[in-house]
């Protein structure tokens, strides 16, 4: 037995079923993400002189364009989609609510965000709150984008990864980077239970040197199962990594990995662009 599959809550037309589900799992990469993605927009943004252009694969929901360009937190999504108030509403009143939610809570310094997923309901849901500019129900494992998204992810110049690396490879990342038009950092949490290595390798042929965040490692979920437990335990060890401490203690944890130009990692040093994690979410145990 592997990981326990969640495809099905991507699937629905709203994000309610997800932060449910995964909200019981006290779920919260997003939640460490936040920070990270934050700075690393306002480091490329001020580097670049305009807005950075952020294109997050896997986005699902867009729940990372949510944390990164508005004010709130992941325990506020979390309170707001299982409230009593949301639960009560169709889906197409929920849509309206979230227009105004978001707006008016839609930050300053708000950056244009691309969702790139399998999951059309997710992406379709996200555009119509305003989460997302642009999306794309494409998987690149399978064949190669389109021309739309090969135009939309032009402008580029940081890309997010919180859900879905154990899903991608190199095939994922070369025609994007082949269709950006300057120098793009990539900023992906990965699940320790696999390697991140083929991935940074191919980066490498794009001119991006991968560094991991050294020491830091962020709960992802807590396990379903002990026999979900045992996998990730024999499975980070395989990896090479130790899971006493992390896996041993009830939760997947994952590891960021951050990929750039070797110029931007001299004058922009991981440590200035991560922290060391911050206090989980407060989400109910169950």
């Amino acid at each position: 037995m592997g990981r326990t599959p969640f495809d099905n809550l991507y699937d629905q037309p709203d994000p309610r079923a997800y932060f449910r589900v995964l909200g019981a799992l006290d779920y919260q990469t997003p939640h460490h993400a936040q920070g990270v993605f934050r700075r690393m927009a306002a480091n490329r943004t001020a580097q670049l002189a305009g807005r950075a252009e952020v294109l997050d694969i896997c986005c699902s929901y867009g729940i990372n364009a949510a944390l990164l360009n508005h004010d709130l937190t992941w325990d506020d999504l979390h309170a707001h989609y299982t409230s009593p108030r949301a639960d009560a509403l169709t889906t197409a009143e929920l849509i309206e609510w979230d227009r105004a939610y978001y707006a008016a809570r839609r930050r300053r310094d708000a950056v244009p965000v691309t969702g790139l997923d399998v999951a059309t309901p997710a992406l379709d849901y996200a555009l119509a709150v305003g989460l997302l500019d642009h999306a794309f129900a494409e998987n690149l494992e399978t064949a190669p984008p389109s021309p739309a998204l090969r135009r939309a992810v032009r402008a580029t110049r940081l890309i997010t990864v919180t859900g879905g690396a154990s899903f991608l490879s190199p095939r994922t990342f070369q025609p994007l980077l082949a269709a950006v038009d300057a120098p793009v950092w990539i900023a992906a949490f990965v699940l320790r239970t696999g390697s991140y290595q083929p991935i940074a390798a191919s980066l490498r042929s794009h001119g991006l040197v991968t560094e991991k965040a050294a020491d830091s490692t962020f709960a992802q979920r807590r396990f379903t199962s002990p026999q979900e437990q045992q996998y990730a335990v024999d499975a980070v060890a395989a990896a090479g990594e130790d899971p006493q401490g992390r896996e041993t203690e009830g939760y997947f944890h994952t590891a960021l990995y951050v990929s750039r130009p070797p110029e931007d990692t001299e004058a922009f040093p991981l440590a200035t662009l991560t922290q060391a994690p911050s206090s989980a979410p407060r989400l109910p145990r169950h």
